[in-house]
């Protein structure tokens, strides 16, 4: 009875969810890139990407469980071992680009907490310039958390957590103020609705550039691999999962079409966001401080009062947003790694990379991971002189890294449907054509928006350079898994 009792109910679920996948920097970068039309974005990949994906992921865990293997086992009783391990390779490397692209970013919020804005872009040291600069702090703050997550100390990652509930809170203070901003204006839009179509960004105006935004409405809905877990947990899953999805689904879409909106109501594309220092690592802070000047001016106070209240909000919100990387980072230094080397086959890899420390960690092959990390930093931040445009091309690679390796569990999924001898608690997908259809066309989703991101630098912007920087790290990876596989597959 009490183990009934302990089990996940619907409005838990949703709860569950909503808190893993809505994030409040998805709003203002969709706000920046395609203004009011990214709704029908995130609208389209909530029904063709994260419901189907999301159910897929439900049963897979409910039929394979496992503590640490998690996606690698999934897709070796699916397909095979070699598959497995290529596809948990690029979702390991998807944390690795996130590491290139984060801790660069991280700054951006370091900086304005102590002084209101961005202030990376100017940054320079010894005469080398601010991409060069940042790339340096990048690497210091790389070695930083990695001796730190080493050594196991759990209270910063404690301390961190309040970044969570302040970031959170952004939304609270987003919709509040906005509110208070458009009654004081009498209904009044600062971007004209007017455009609910049309993009206000010159670069996704382009029908490929409109086309290569939907990568950032399928990360969105990031964070999806969690779910598989929750099955087993859930009350009355077979009824109670698929609608806790579906109305998780409705309820993230509203609050990012809700965000997007009130958006609009105090930033006005051409007079806040044209300005070319902005770019997709500071565009929070950027509209968050205009937030708060639109407030000091809509109650009337005086210039200089209303530039200070903006002044704190994007101290706020950077201060927050610092804490929130940071706790993210602390944990990812060590999560994903733990998860690709203990969860794979011990004989895949040589014994220091295995063995944990008295902290339980994985210290050799984190050292390994830092040193891996900090070549990429380097060599992509000596190879632009551009502090925005190398924010940029960091949010891109982060976003097709972590987005690619979603492809091997659609095309796994009607294999390990047709794969009678595993036994499947929780089924949604009943119908094996049905199943096929459905796998196929998100797959297509999903590598139709990589492929036109990665289109979008040539055609759109004629910078070769960005796309093959995206391309980089995915080739790479992928190559240095399936050859490390037909290495040491020989130990096996």
């Amino acid at each position: 009875m009490a183990e009934k009792s302990n089990k996940i109910t619907l409005t838990a679920l949703v709860m569950m969810i909503f808190t893993t996948v809505f994030g409040f920097a998805n709003g203002t970068v969709a706000f920046f890139l395609m203004g009011y039309a990214s709704i029908w974005f995130y609208l389209a990949a909530a029904v063709l990407f994260f419901i189907p994906f999301a159910l897929m992921l439900a049963e897979y865990g409910a039929a394979i469980k496992s503590d640490s293997s998690g996606m690698y086992k999934w897709l070796e009783v699916s397909v095979n071992a070699r598959f497995a391990f290529i596809g948990t390779f690029m979702w390991f490397a998807s944390y690795i680009i996130w590491m290139v692209s984060t801790s660069a970013k991280v700054w951006i919020p370091f900086t304005t907490t102590f002084f209101g804005s961005d202030q990376t872009q100017s940054f320079s040291f010894l005469g080398l310039n601010a991409t060069q600069t940042i790339g340096l702090l990048s690497c210091f703050w790389m070695i930083l958390v990695t001796f730190v997550s080493i050594k196991g100390v759990k209270g910063i990652v404690r301390i961190t957590n309040l970044g969570g509930i302040a970031v959170t809170s952004l939304n609270a203070i987003l919709l509040v103020v906005s509110g208070v901003i458009l009654a004081l204006n009498h209904g009044h839009f600062a971007q004209p609705l007017t455009d609910l179509l049309d993009s206000p960004n010159p670069s996704y105006q382009h029908p490929v550039g409109l086309m290569s935004f939907a990568v950032f409405a399928i990360f969105a809905y990031g964070g999806l691999e969690v779910l598989g877990g929750m099955v087993d947990k859930t009350k009355n899953p077979e009824k109670t999962f698929p609608r806790g999805i579906i109305i998780a689904a409705v309820i993230i879409t509203l609050g990012y079409a809700l965000g997007i909106f009130c958006w609009g109501m105090s930033t006005n594309w051409q007079a806040v966001l044209a300005n070319p220092s902005t770019n997709m690592g500071n565009i929070s802070y950027v509209m968050m401080r205009n937030l708060g000047y639109v407030l000091g001016n809509a109650l009337g106070l005086s210039t200089a009062t209303s530039n200070l209240i903006g002044l704190w909000f994007a101290r706020y919100t950077g201060l927050g947003m610092f804490l929130a990387y940071s706790g993210a980072f602390f944990t990812l230094t060590y999560s994903p790694l733990k998860t690709l080397i203990l969860g794979t086959p011990k004989s895949l890899w040589p014994q220091k990379f295995t063995r944990l420390n008295k902290q339980q960690m994985p210290s050799y092959a984190m050292i390994v991971q830092c040193a891996i990390v900090i070549v990429i930093i380097l060599m992509a931040s000596f190879a632009t002189s551009d502090a925005s445009a190398f924010y940029n091309v960091l949010t891109l690679m982060s976003n097709v890294s972590m987005t690619l390796p979603y492809l091997f569990l659609l095309y796994a999924f009607p294999k390990f449907k047709h794969n009678h001898d595993i036994i499947k608690p929780f089924e949604v997908y009943k119908s094996p054509q049905w199943t096929t259809i459905i796998s196929w066309v998100v797959f297509v989703v999903v590598l139709g928006a990589n492929i036109f991101t990665l289109l979008q630098p040539i055609l759109v912007d004629g910078k070769v350079q960005n796309t093959i920087w995206m391309l980089a790290g995915p080739i790479l990876f992928g190559t240095a898994g399936a050859i490390w596989y037909q290495v040491r597959a020989k130990h096996v």
